[in-house]
């Protein structure tokens, strides 16, 4: 239940971040226009720079959207999730001050598509940051959908296809616009007042002096010309249906003739060139206006510039620009609203928008596409969207849906491959016997240089290539040769492996070298539990059982020793010394991982001493190490463990050692140093 819980949490906020993040992200003008709001209700606009608010605008709506998709995946878990908390921590405090403040009506957190009260957004972003702290409490818990070596892609992938589409969007126009003045809008319908529909109410208060005494007037009792007005404020009183388009007038410049009815009832094109500042306006392309504004005159259209600028602006524009077309004046916001370029081009017939373009994409008035347009006067702005919508998809989301099906396919297969060695079904359907795996791993000590180290590597790698062993081959080298001897070796013949690893996962440990560390390499296996590291480092059972958790949880596989000393050998204790070491260190582990554990038995009398155990005394140490294997975790676990011999093997006494049924190889010491004596110990299992 709390793993259900944590990835519903989890597909909440993803999905959530999504949208949020995608739908800011292809209209980073109107996010920035939202993050200037806020910069102006905190009394902080005069600090601002509009690179800086654009860039913040980029910056916040990809941050969303890649933490979106990253929590979708379970990519690094733990870091997103922690990055997530925080974030929804800061945007619920700043919905919790508009919601107390009201400086701003609407919080802009789904962009134009979708408007939530102040009310409303403060209780999304509690359930959002509820869901996020059960994510930072059980970051684990999230099912992955690729696995740790692909995520790289889904990355970098995520982020730059986010930021492109940033970048386009404010080149071009908003991929998809939802807006009232969107491609296909009427602007007559979006102003309408439904019949039987009460509006808001608003009162309108007038602030008066007369011989040095203020007053406040209402319409009902404004008083005589003797008051002199020295103020006004208006309140809404009652809420009420707003239309879509409330705000939408155009009115002439000097005269302040309101033509808004005349421009929306023309039944030709009306050409509307916005530009909500024109002191700001890029007049990089004027001459292709110039060229649409002709195409106009000479087809008998009209065309006019919408402006909230002052008189002085529109002259300045003129002079630079030579424009010969009419101006007139529109609020600011609403210019804002209607088009996202300072100039865009937005053509109607009839109040319906036909067009829309931004001042880098200016359509050729000559051109095929726009004659057609002009022709069949209609706007396709639905299909339009399902056009860009497919897109999209195409862009993103099919090629990580085909990265994650390709993913868990292989994950499947591995999984059945590991299955086959486990699954007592799948043994009997398949009437075989899982064959434990015989292993030869060679233990270098803190012997060879590391041009010595690379040299043996090369020529046992040679070796092994030109005639395939019968066995799974390991090098446990020490931490210097690890890195370049990965690099000569093919891992496939030749597995390389570490002669041991901290119990600290990283830090101020000088000296130590961390599993991370040893995986990054390139290594496979690392060796805890000698004799040596026991004897001479004090290396406890709880320090190795901290070492073992750190190596299997960065996928290292561990060749964990166990053995007895001379004095607990004549003492009768070898029982209970292995089975002491193995519950101290390794029996705490789940039934899936012991299975990524080697034993390897050592007995200590017997390494570098010369003696050897008897086949038949190794044998039987060996069974019994089987057997409280079956007794913790069952006989099918205790059948597929691995267990080496480790002491003193050569190839003169190899073959009678590995004849026996419970000794599945060698960790092999000084014999592993020289490539003819290692080989002749891997040709005994022929």
């Amino acid at each position: 239940m709390v793993k259900l819980l944590v990835n519903i949490c989890r597909l909440v906020v993803a999905v959530t971040f999504i949208f949020s993040g995608f739908v800011k992200a292809i209209d980073p003008l109107g996010t920035q226009y939202k993050i200037e709001d806020y910069a102006e209700a905190a009394g902080l606009l005069s600090l601002t720079y509009p690179w800086a608010t654009l860039g913040l605008s980029v910056a916040l709506s990809a941050l969303e959207f890649c933490l979106g998709v990253f929590l979708l995946f379970a990519i690094h878990r733990r870091m997103v999730s922690r990055i997530t908390v925080v974030f929804m921590a800061v945007m619920t405090l700043v919905t919790l001050w508009i919601w107390i403040g009201d400086p701003v009506k609407d919080c802009g957190c789904f962009g134009d598509a979708v408007h939530l009260s102040n009310g409303q957004t403060l209780l999304k972003n509690i359930v959002l940051l509820a869901c996020a702290v059960v994510l930072v409490w059980r970051p684990r818990d999230m099912v992955r959908f690729i696995s740790r070596t692909n995520q790289w892609i889904v990355i970098n992938y995520t982020v730059l296809f986010i930021v492109l589409v940033s970048i386009y969007c404010l080149y071009h126009l908003p991929l998809f616009d939802f807006r009232p003045y969107h491609v296909g809008a009427d602007i007559k319908k979006g102003m309408e007042m439904p019949e039987g529909v009460k509006g808001p109410e608003f009162e309108t208060t007038f602030i008066m002096e007369k011989d040095g005494v203020r007053k406040e007037f209402s319409l009902e009792n404004y008083p005589d010309s003797t008051w002199t007005f020295i103020d006004s404020k208006t309140v809404q009183t009652s809420e009420g249906y707003v239309p879509p388009i409330h705000d939408f007038s155009i009115t002439t410049q000097g005269e302040g003739e309101d033509i808004t009815e005349e421009v929306l009832a023309d039944k030709g094109y009306t050409f509307l060139l916005v530009a909500p500042q024109l002191e700001k306006a890029d007049d990089s392309n004027f001459g292709d206006i110039d060229r649409i504004h002709e195409y106009a005159a000479d087809g008998g259209m009209r065309f006019i510039g919408l402006t909230a600028s002052s008189d002085d602006a529109i002259s300045r524009w003129r002079e630079m620009t030579g424009a010969e077309y009419d101006f007139c004046i529109t609020d600011g916001t609403t210019l804002k609203t209607i088009i996202r370029s300072n100039p865009g081009l937005v053509l109607l017939k009839e109040g319906r928008v036909v067009g829309k373009w931004s001042h880098n994409d200016l359509p050729d008035p000559q051109s095929e596409e726009f004659k057609s347009l002009l022709a069949d006067g209609s706007a396709e702005g639905t299909v339009q969207t399902a056009k860009k919508l497919l897109k999209v998809t195409l862009w993103f989301f099919i090629p990580l849906l085909l990265l994650t099906l390709a993913d868990r396919l292989w994950a499947w297969t591995r999984w059945v491959r590991k299955k086959e060695k486990s699954n007592k079904l799948y043994k009997l359907l398949n009437k075989k016997k899982t064959m434990r795996k015989k292993i030869v791993a060679g233990n270098w000590k803190m012997n060879l240089n590391l041009q010595e180290g690379v040299a043996l590597a090369k020529e046992l790698n040679d070796a092994l290539t030109a005639e395939k062993p019968n066995c799974g081959v390991i090098i446990c080298t020490p931490f210097i040769h690890l890195a370049s001897v990965a690099h000569v070796i093919n891992q496939d013949v030749l597995a390389l492996g570490a002669e041991n690893c901290a119990d600290k996962e990283k830090g101020a440990y000088t000296g130590e070298v961390s599993a991370e560390m040893v995986k990054s390499t390139g290594a496979q296996y690392v060796i805890l539990g000698h004799s040596e590291r026991r004897g001479y480092y004090n290396e406890t059972p709880e320090i190795l059982k901290e070492k073992v958790l750190l190596a299997l949880k960065n996928d290292l596989k561990v060749i964990f020793c166990i053995g007895e000393s001379l004095e607990e050998r004549e003492a009768n204790k070898q029982n209970e010394v292995v089975k002491a070491e193995l519950e101290g260190s390794v029996f705490n582990l789940s039934e899936e991982d012991f299975r990524k554990i080697v034993i390897a038995y050592e007995p200590i009398w017997a390494i570098g001493t010369g003696k050897t155990a008897t086949s038949d005394q190794a044998e039987e140490i060996h069974a019994y190490i089987r057997s409280i294997i079956a007794e913790k975790y069952g006989q099918g676990v205790a059948d597929d463990t691995t267990i080496l011999y480790g002491g003193s093997c050569k190839a003169s006494n190899a073959p009678e050692l590995f004849a026996k049924p419970d000794i599945d190889g060698g960790l092999i010491g000084g014999a592993s140093l020289k490539a003819a004596d290692f080989k002749g110990i891997i040709d005994a299992w022929k």
